[in-house]
C-alpha cells in the first residue's frame, strides 16, 4: 500500500481498535506475582492531617504492602514544574481527593477493600472553593502576570465609547476512554520498566527516579498507545506511574495501579475554569482602541502546569484582532480543589473568548452587525504585531472568514433564522461566527525539540521509533508516512514501535499540537541520513554519480548510459550491509526562530499561527433552557495536510469536545469542596446525538505553510476545539432574539439549561 505524504490513510491501529485487538496496559498479560494498587484519598478539602493509621489495612486479606510518605526512599515530590507537590500528603491536606497512601494486594478487590480499613483523622479548616475568594485573599500559586502594550489606561479614558463586563467559563474533565494506569515491572539491580498511559514518558522517568532516589537510567518508561489523553496524561500520569514504581521497588514484584473512573475524576486535575473582567474602548465604527482585561484562573491547590496555561491564555486574549493598546493580567488562583492541568488548547480556549464577548457587546452598543465588527478588527497581513511583539505573518483570516460565510450561506440563513424567531414565541434560533488565530509551539522554547531512531533491515523493512506518543490522534501513521516518503517505499514496510525512553531519550511531551511537527522532522532527519548513506554507496558501487540514483515505488533505479539497473529497496539494503554501511540513524529537530522572555512577556513564542473560522446555528427552548446545535460549517487551516483523513477526524473530534466544554460539561463541588460529578451519570460529555446533524468541514485549500514545517503541513490537534466558540456566540444570539435584543447578553459557560434561562432573565431584567 503506497502512502505518500498528503494522502488519506487510515490510522495504523484502526482495525485493531474496532476489533478489540489493540492492546492497552490493562490488556497486557500479568506476570505471576503481580500486585494491584488502590489509593487512600482525603475526603476533606483543607486541614491538618492528625492521624493516618494503616495498621488494619496492612493486615487485611491479600495485602502485601501499605505505603505512605515515610516509605518513599527518594523525594516525596511529583511536581512537573517547581516543587512542593507531594505524592502522599504530609501533615496537611489541600483538596478532597488528595492521595494519602497506597495499598497493594494480591487482587484489585483486596486492595480496594483494605482502603476502607484505613483510619484517617483530619482537623478541617476553611477551604477556598472559588476564584472570587482566592482573589479577595490574594491566594495565588504564582505572582500575577501582565502582558502590556501601549497606554491602555489613557486610551480608555479618551475613547469615544467604553464598556465594562464580566463573565466566567468552567473547567472540563478529560474523560478519556482509558483511565490513568501504570504497570511497573522490577528488573535487575534496581531497574524498573514502567508501562504508563502518559503523554510524557520522560517526565514519568524523572518522577519515578525522584521518588526512588535513583538515576534516570534505571527507569524505562514505555508507551505503545493511550486510550485518549487530551492533556490529562501530561503531568497527572507521572504521579500515578511514580506510585506504581514505588510499590514495585518496595515489593520487588510487578505492580499495576489503575484508577477507576470515580477515583480518577476525584484525584486528578481538569481544564482551568476562568473568571473574567474587562474594559474595552472603541470608536464609532466599532474599531477597538484599547483593552484592559483580568483573567483569573482556578489553579487548584498546586502549581502543576498553570504557568503555561495562564501564559497561553494571555497570549491568545487578542485572538484574531489588532488591539493597539492592550493590557491583560493573569491571576493563578490557589483553591482547595484538584490541581488543574493541561487540557487540549492549554489556555488558548480560555483566552480567545474575551474578545468574542467584547465584540458582541460593542456591536450591541452601536447597533451594528457583530460579524462586521469582527472583520473590521482583524489583523492585517504581515503588518500588525501581537501584544507580545510577534508579527502575524501568513494571515489566512480573511480567506477562512470568507469561505465559511459562503459555504454556510450566511445571508440566506440569517434571514431564515430571523423569520423563524419572528414566528416562534418559545423556540429561538441563533447564528454565531468565530474567527481563530492560534499559535503553534510550546510556551517554553526548550521544549520544542524531538528525537527519532530509524533502522533499515536487510530485507528492506524499516523500524521507526520517536519521542511522540500515540493517543488515538494518528501521530504514528503520519510520521510513518514521512519516512515512507523519504525512502519512497510502501507504508507496509514501516513498523512504528512503542515510545520508550530507552530508545529516544529526553523527549518533550506529546502536546501543544506539536507531535507531527517535531517528531515528523526528527524522523525525516534520521531517514534522510540513512538514505544519503545508501545513495553514496550505490553511486560508488555502480560507478555512477549520486544524482543518477533514484528511489521510487519501493525500488532504486541506477541510471547508466545505455541501460538502467533496478533493485528493490531491500536488495540495496542488503548490498549496503555487505558493504558495511550503517543502516541505522538517530534524527534530531529543534524548532527554529522561537524565543521568549517570560518576565517581559515579549518575543516570538510561536513558530507559526494556525487560522480557522466557524459558523454555528443553534436552537434554544426559552421555557426549559435546553439547546441544540443544528448545523456547523468549519474551515480549518492545515497547511498541506500530511493525512487529510486523520486531520478531518481531529477537526471533528476537537470541535465536539469544545462544544461539550461550552454547553454541557459541568463540574460541580459541594459546599465542603467534594467533587460530585464523578462519572457519566453526573457529568455529561457530548454523545452521538449532540453532534451537529449538519456538520460541514473544509480544510483550507492551497495554503502550504510558508515556514519550514514538515512537508509544509500545519498542526491540527488543538485549534479546531476553539472553533466551537461559534456555538457559544450563537447561543447568545438566540438569547438576544428571545429578549428582542434590548440588552447585551451575559452567558457563562458551560451554557447548561439553567445558565441559558439565567441569561434570558438577566437580559430581560436589564432591559426593563
Amino acid at each position: 500500500m503506497n502512502a505518500k505524504v498528503g494522502t488519506a490513510q487510515r490510522h495504523d491501529s484502526a482495525l485493531k481498535h474496532v476489533t478489540g485487538q489493540a492492546l492497552y496496559i490493562d490488556d497486557m498479560p500479568e506476570p505471576p506475582g503481580t500486585l494491584h494498587g488502590a489509593l487512600v484519598l482525603s475526603t476533606v478539602a483543607c486541614g491538618r492531617l492528625k492521624k493516618l493509621d494503616l495498621a488494619a489495612a496492612a493486615i487485611s486479606p491479600g495485602v502485601s504492602a501499605v505505603l505512605a510518605a515515610g516509605d518513599i526512599p527518594g523525594t516525596n515530590d511529583v511536581a512537573a514544574v517547581g516543587q512542593g507537590e507531594p505524592l502522599f500528603a504530609v501533615n496537611r491536606v489541600d483538596y478532597a481527593g488528595q492521595p494519602l497512601a497506597l495499598i497493594v494486594a494480591e487482587s484489585l478487590d483486596a486492595a480496594r477493600a483494605a482502603v476502607e480499613r484505613a483510619v484517617v483523622e483530619i482537623e478541617e479548616e476553611e477551604p477556598i472553593l472559588d476564584i472570587a475568594t482566592a482573589l479577595a485573599k490574594k491566594a495565588y500559586v504564582q505572582a500575577p502576570a501582565t502582558l502590556l502594550r501601549g497606554d491602555p489606561e489613557g486610551t480608555l479614558q479618551r475613547a469615544p465609547h467604553r464598556l465594562t463586563a464580566e463573565f466566567s467559563v468552567g473547567g472540563q474533565e478529560h474523560f478519556y476512554l482509558e483511565g490513568q494506569i501504570a504497570f511497573a515491572l522490577p528488573g535487575e539491580d534496581g531497574d524498573i520498566v514502567v508501562h504508563s498511559s502518559t503523554q510524557h514518558p520522560t517526565e514519568v522517568q524523572h518522577i519515578c527516579a525522584r521518588l526512588l532516589g535513583c538515576d534516570f537510567n534505571r527507569i524505562t518508561a514505555v508507551v505503545r498507545r493511550l486510550g485518549g489523553g487530551f492533556g490529562g496524561k501530561e503531568s497527572n500520569a507521572s504521579w500515578v506511574a511514580g506510585a506504581a514504581a514505588l510499590a514495585a521497588n518496595h515489593t520487588r514484584r510487578p505492580v499495576k495501579l489503575r484508577l477507576p473512573r470515580e477515583i480518577d475524576m476525584i484525584a486528578t486535575g481538569k481544564r482551568h475554569g476562568f473568571d473574567y473582567r474587562y474594559t474595552v474602548g472603541f470608536d464609532n465604527e466599532g474599531r477597538v482602541l484599547a483593552l484592559d482585561a483580568e483573567l483569573a484562573a482556578d489553579a487548584g491547590w498546586s502549581l502543576d502546569l498553570t504557568p503555561g496555561v495562564v501564559a497561553r491564555a494571555l497570549t491568545h486574549t487578542d485572538n484574531a484582532y489588532w488591539i493597539p493598546h492592550f493590557r491583560a493580567v493573569g491571576y493563578a488562583c490557589r483553591t482547595n480543589r484538584q490541581s488543574n492541568t493541561a487540557f487540549r488548547g492549554f489556555g488558548g480556549p480560555q483566552g480567545v473568548v474575551v474578545m468574542e464577548d467584547a465584540l458582541d457587546r460593542i456591536a450591541h452598543r452601536l447597533a451594528r452587525n457583530p460579524n462586521d465588527v469582527r472583520a473590521l478588527n482583524f489583523y492585517a497581513e504581515g503588518k500588525d504585531e501581537t501584544p507580545y511583539g510577534q508579527k502575524v505573518d501568513e494571515n489566512h483570516l480573511l480567506r477562512c472568514w470568507a469561505e465559511v460565510k459562503t459555504g454556510g450561506a450566511l445571508e440566506r440563513r440569517r434571514a431564515e433564522v430571523d423569520a423563524f424567531n419572528t414566528g416562534h414565541p418559545v423556540l429561538k434560533r441563533g447564528l454565531g461566527l468565530f474567527p481563530l488565530k492560534f499559535g503553534i509551539s510550546f510556551n517554553l522554547p526548550h521544549m520544542n525539540q524531538a528525537g527519532a531512531l530509524v533502522h533499515v533491515y536487510t530485507d528492506g523493512s524499516i523500524r521507526l521509533n520517536h519521542g511522540g506518543t500515540e493517543m488515538g490522534q494518528g501521530l504514528f501513521i503520519k510520521v510513518a508516512q514521512v519516512v515512507a516518503e523519504v525512502f519512497k517505499v510502501d507504508i507496509d514496510r514501516i513498523r512504528p514501535s512503542a515510545t520508550s525512553t530507552a530508545e529516544v531519550p529526553n523527549t518533550s511531551p506529546t502536546a501543544a499540537s506539536t507531535g507531527s511537527d517535531l517528531n515528523g522532522w526528527a524522523a525525516w532527519e534520521a531517514a534522510n541520513t540513512i538514505k544519503q548513506r545508501m545513495t553514496a554507496f550505490a553511486a560508488e558501487h555502480f560507478g555512477v554519480a549520486q544524482d543518477d540514483i533514484e528511489f521510487a515505488d519501493g525500488n532504486v533505479r541506477i541510471a547508466k548510459p545505455g541501460s538502467n539497473q533496478v533493485l528493490t529497496f531491500g536488495e540495496l539494503a542488503k548490498l549496503c550491509w555487505l558493504g558495511r554501511v550503517s543502516l541505522s540513524s538517530t534524527g534530531f529537530y529543534k524548532t527554529p526562530k522561537i524565543h521568549w522572555d517570560p518576565v517581559a512577556m515579549r518575543g516570538r513564542p510561536f513558530f507559526y499561527f494556525s487560522f480557522g473560522a466557524a459558523m454555528a446555528e443553534v436552537a434554544i427552548d426559552t421555557l426549559t433552557g435546553e439547546s441544540r446545535v443544528l448545523r456547523v460549517d468549519l474551515v480549518q487551516d492545515c497547511g498541506e495536510s500530511l493525512n487529510p483523513a486523520i486531520d478531518l477526524g481531529q477537526i471533528e473530534g476537537a470541535f465536539v469536545q469544545g462544544q461539550g466544554w461550552l454547553t454541557c460539561e459541568e463540574l460541580w463541588w459541594d459546599a465542603k469542596g467534594r467533587l460530585k460529578t464523578v462519572g457519566p451519570s453526573t457529568y455529561k460529555i457530548p454523545g452521538s446525538r449532540d453532534v451537529p446533524p449538519v456538520f460541514n468541514v473544509k480544510m483550507l485549500a492551497d495554503a502550504p505553510s510558508r515556514e519550514a514545517t514538515i512537508f509544509r503541513s500545519k498542526a491540527v490537534g488543538e485549534p479546531p476545539l476553539m472553533l466551537a466558540t461559534a456555538v457559544w456566540t450563537a447561543l447568545k444570539d438566540a438569547i438576544g432574539a428571545a429578549t428582542n435584543r434590548r440588552a447585551p447578553v451575559r452567558l457563562d459557560a458551560p451554557a447548561t439549561p439553567e445558565r441559558v434561562l439565567a441569561a434570558i432573565e438577566r437580559a430581560r431584567t436589564v432591559a426593563r
